[in-house]
């Protein structure tokens, strides 16, 4: 039975990646900072544990792992916070949180997860990113800047893991009606204005990046590691696709 860690699990879009992953035959570990949460979640999963637990704490998340039994065959760090606000009036001990925990916090549960999966020889990473870490938002203070520091990270644990037999890879969501954006689309004109501006004209759902997440923790992407993928229908590329220009002229070739 493959195991599973799954960090902000407690709602959102953790707890759907938890539940995805638990309807492929996933035994989970929930694991959330309010650990009322994480039980409320995994006593509604067949095969599941919870764990209350600060990402932040190199100690706790030891405990975390050492409580397993084993190495996990695969980790999700999703954990994460934002301070909303324009970055020029952020405060510093709000950008130093957001950093400490969607970053540092990353890392911490990234390294003791992957050093026991290392000693084992196999496992799978995936870190939840952002479509904020290629193309920021304006009043997400200190968000863009951690989920960037995250996909340049995962490709560094997948330097130092791959030759022991650990795949990293990154999924970053983009316009998805889940989770800390959920409050953003009940809002009818936010939702038809991004709406309108993804190529595939709809918003994403929170199984479209579960499903990723479990591709990339599969045997099917055994050759897939240090990736980047953004589950995002394709807003990141449509710059252009907004701006004003003229029709151009039609020629016929010669």
């Amino acid at each position: 039975m493959m195991l599973a860690l799954v960090t902000g699990a407690g709602g959102g879009l953790g707890e759907a990646i938890a539940r995805h992953l638990a309807r492929e035959g996933w035994t989970l570990a929930v694991a959330d900072r309010d650990g009322a949460a994480a039980e409320a979640v995994a006593r509604t999963l067949p095969r599941a544990r919870a764990f209350g637990v600060d990402v932040r704490d190199e100690a706790a998340v030891e405990a975390v792992l050492d409580a397993l039994g084993e190495a996990p065959d695969g980790v999700v760090n999703n954990a994460g916070i934002v301070r909303f606000g324009p970055l020029l009036e952020h405060r510093i001990e709000d950008f130093r949180e957001v950093l400490d925990v969607n970053l540092v916090g990353t890392f911490v549960v990234a390294r003791a997860a992957g050093r026991r999966m290392a000693a084992r020889g196999s496992g799978a990473i995936v870190n939840i990113t952002s479509l904020n870490a290629v193309a920021p938002s304006p009043d997400a203070g200190a968000y863009p800047a951690s989920k960037a520091g995250v996909a340049l990270l995962t490709q560094h644990l997948a330097l130092a893991l791959g030759p022991r037999g650990v795949r990293v890879n990154a999924v970053g969501p983009g316009f998805i009606d889940a989770g800390m954006s959920a409050p953003i689309y009940a809002d009818p004109a936010a939702r038809a204005a991004r709406s309108a501006a993804v190529p595939l004209r709809s918003l994403g759902e929170a199984g479209d990046v579960a499903s990723v997440v479990a591709f990339l923790l599969s045997d099917g992407a055994r050759y897939v590691t240090g990736q980047h993928m953004l589950v995002d229908g394709g807003v990141s590329f449509s710059l252009k696709d907004h701006l004003p220009r003229k029709a151009p002229e039609r020629r016929d070739g010669r």
